[in-house]
């Protein structure tokens, strides 16, 4: 492993401890994408030799890819860790939230509430993600230690100062922090990173065939759960997702990457982040932020 990578290791170990040092009741938001599956090798070796103290928490939209859910249970098997689980489903069943309907419905924006919801009947007040600043615009204004108010939003006025890797993780009552480990990392330091510790991801980030079709210049995965239009015609190609979120928002891109030196190689040459195929950004000029306003990862 190379200086700079041992280095972003060290500051993402030093972090996690820090929050099992500062908080009383941590959890580690875990989606099944590589950022969080990286976080949670990371909190292995941050509490390493005992267990992992705080569950995995997956809040399921009901739009996940299944190769997503296969490999969510596999490495909660394997690692013998807790899992929680938070369900849109069952917040739309009772009426706490209104589905979308139409050709761009998607649950990213329902699954604040289900977030929020279950973090607060388990009383977390401190939870860990796999998010980074180089993603998104708004991801680039998060302090590593992201004061949430008793609402579950974001306010960027009321985050603190992080100077000399001193972390202030004091919270009122009914405030939690969203603390991001691997803030400082970029996508090539992530790849660079599973690759040098052999971390096994699911299928979706390598090339596969898949039926696809063309929406706004994006590669959407063929489903049931996404309604297509006569112009939106089918096509089986060679492709693979750069990012997993739902089915519903998430767009695939040509590749022939097989393996992560493929990856590593085409991802070297990209122009921009990963999160420019996720069509929820893509809804206003700040979506994201728009979204952690109210409560969003």
């Amino acid at each position: 492993m190379n200086l700079a990578l041992k280095q972003l290791e060290e500051e993402a170990i030093y972090i996690i401890r820090e929050v099992l040092g500062q908080s009383k009741n941590p959890c580690l938001l875990f989606s099944g994408g590589k950022d969080s599956i990286v976080l949670v090798h990371l909190a292995i070796k941050a509490c390493a030799p005992a267990k992992l103290p705080f569950p995995l928490v997956h809040i399921d939209t009901g739009h996940n890819f299944e190769e997503t859910l296969a490999f969510r249970d596999r490495l909660v098997n394997r690692i013998g860790a807790r899992l929680v689980i938070g369900s849109v489903q069952e917040d739309i069943d009772a009426g706490r939230v209104l589905e979308e309907i139409g050709p761009s419905a998607s649950r990213n924006t329902l699954q604040t509430t289900t977030l929020l919801r279950t973090i607060e009947e388990n009383k977390w007040d401190a939870c860990l993600g796999g998010a980074r600043r180089d993603e998104e615009k708004a991801r680039a204004k998060e302090r590593i230690f992201s004061v949430r108010d008793v609402f579950g939003g974001w306010n960027e006025k009321n985050q603190r100062p992080e100077l000399f890797e001193l972390l202030n993780g004091r919270i009122q009552h009914g405030e939690h922090l969203r603390v991001f480990p691997i803030s400082n990392w970029t996508e090539l330091d992530v790849w660079n990173y599973i690759r040098e510790e052999n971390l096994e991801l699911p299928s979706l980030y390598f090339t596969h065939k898949r039926w696809v079709f063309e929406r706004k210049g994006s590669l959407m995965p063929v489903s049931p759960l996404l309604e297509r239009s006569e112009h939106e015609q089918p096509k089986e190609i060679w492709v693979r997702f750069r990012t997993v979120g739902d089915m519903s928002c998430t767009a695939a891109v040509t590749s022939t990457a097989q393996d992560i030196d493929r990856v590593i190689e085409e991802i070297s040459g990209a122009t921009i982040s990963e999160r420019g195929a996720r069509l929820d950004d893509q809804r206003s000029e700040g979506a994201m932020e728009e979204r952690k306003k109210a409560g969003y990862f």
